[in-house]
């Protein structure tokens, strides 16, 4: 009998974790079907696309900023568990995971500054080259 309560707190344990990430996904479910179908009706009355839905925004700053504090940021937590001492083994796995995660966004933020600065010299260089010919 005490096994048939322990499989039942188990299986109530698992609804309650399981249940929120259920719930989130049948709504954001049902919100893109609402979408598709405003969409194609739009579509069917001869509405441009541009009516329907308005232009994504553009991030406010260049993207390597955000990659390069998420990383450090990373990097913290993780060296953190390493030396709080969160539990041995899962302290140290955790921090290699958050780590290498941390490291790999940084490696990222750091590329694509180096692409951004890149591209806005040449865009400078171009537009003096306009001016002076001009």
């Amino acid at each position: 009998m005490s096994y048939i309560l322990q499989g039942m707190a188990a299986l109530i344990v698992f609804l309650g974790i399981s249940s929120p990430i259920i719930v989130v996904g049948v709504i954001y479910y049902l919100k893109k079907r609402l979408e598709h179908k405003q969409i194609m009706t739009a579509l069917e009355k001869g509405t441009p696309l541009s009516e329907i839905m308005p232009p994504k925004p553009k991030p406010a700053g260049p993207a390597w900023i955000k990659y390069v504090t998420s990383g450090i940021m990373l990097l913290i937590i993780g060296l953190g568990f390493a030396l709080g001492g969160i539990g041995e083994d899962p302290g140290i796995m955790i921090f290699f995971v958050l780590s290498g995660v941390g490291a790999g966004l940084l490696i990222r933020g750091l590329l694509h500054r180096k692409y951004y600065l890149k591209n806005q010299t040449s865009a400078e260089n171009n537009s003096t080259e306009k001016k002076t010919s001009a």
